[in-house]
């Protein structure tokens, strides 16, 4: 339930859609990605794990187009020399939002992973992302932007490839020095306000940064600092249809304040109290 909460919390934090990226999808369809190094065995163990339909379309991703899409943003020893990660991406209803799970995922995070992929133009769907051994889930993203091409007969911009698994790092880098939660919230709240009163300058977007850090009680560092702006900078150059961005943000809170409404939503805050409490903190902060 925490993993279906901050996708709807991520969702909401700007749905960053490039109009190149659309595509109509069949609600229920399927495409699974599985890592090209993976055994025979680790192939099936992986499709039955991720319970993929006999139908399912079946694409395979290389350590070179890992390789490709990280390099700039990771050591390459963390990515290795094999694609073993793994993903089933299962289409939902329009306005569904997007729901992600792992499995032996050690680095990125679900919310992580929503926020990456929403800034490539994926949405509505539910997504597993597993490894038959523990790995970083660095590579995960570059499959998963690969299905929604197949799927949707659409490509995806390198610039916007790009940005997403520059996000993605950026945000997971930060997590290991703030703490995943803070990192989250605060790429989330700069995106949130990015997308409803757009920064006109560098030193706007310092300030909005800023004001966020302040908030949140994160004391960024110069090198932590200069990597959001960077990242910031690079997604305000990408072709979004901002009138959409405020639909389904505004979409994405309603749903999120009914769940924290019901009697669901309460039985779950009681249970992360103690916990969770910095995540609980980051909800509230969401709606201030």
């Amino acid at each position: 339930m925490k993993t279906k909460l901050l996708s709807w919390l991520l969702a909401l934090s700007v749905l960053f859609v490039p109009v190149s990226a659309l595509a109509d999808v069949a609600e229920g369809d399927s495409i699974v990605t599985l890592g090209e190094n993976l055994t025979e065995q680790q192939k099936t163990e992986m499709l039955q794990e991720m319970k993929a339909p006999s139908d399912a379309q079946i694409i395979t991703v290389s350590n070179e187009e890992e390789h490709k899409y990280l390099d700039q943003y990771v050591p390459k020893a963390q990515i290795g020399t094999k694609a073993i990660s793994s993903s089933i991406i299962t289409y939902t209803k329009a306005g569904s939002g997007l729901i992600v799970q792992t499995k032996n995922i050690s680095w990125v995070t679900d919310a992580m992973y929503t926020n990456a992929l929403i800034t490539a133009g994926v949405k509505d769907a539910n997504i597993y992302i597993t490894a038959p051994f523990s790995v970083s889930g660095t590579a995960a993203l570059t499959g998963l932007m690969k299905a929604y091409e197949v799927a949707t007969n659409k490509p995806i911009s390198e610039e916007v490839k790009q940005v997403a698994n520059q996000e993605m790092v950026t945000t997971a880098k930060l997590g290991d020095q703030i703490g995943s939660d803070q990192a989250v919230a605060l790429v989330a709240k700069v995106k949130e306000a990015i997308a409803n009163d757009p920064p006109q300058n560098v030193e706007e977007l310092k300030a909005l940064i800023k004001k966020y850090a302040d908030e949140l009680g994160i004391q960024l560092t110069d090198e932590q600092f200069n990597n959001l702006v960077t990242l910031f900078q690079k997604m305000q150059s990408l072709n979004i249809d901002w009138n959409q961005v405020g639909d389904q943000l505004n979409q994405a809170k309603e749903k999120v304040t009914a769940f924290l409404s019901s009697d669901e939503g309460q039985t779950f805050l009681e249970q992360l109290k103690g916990i969770f409490a910095s995540f609980i903190d980051f909800v509230k902060s969401l709606f201030k």
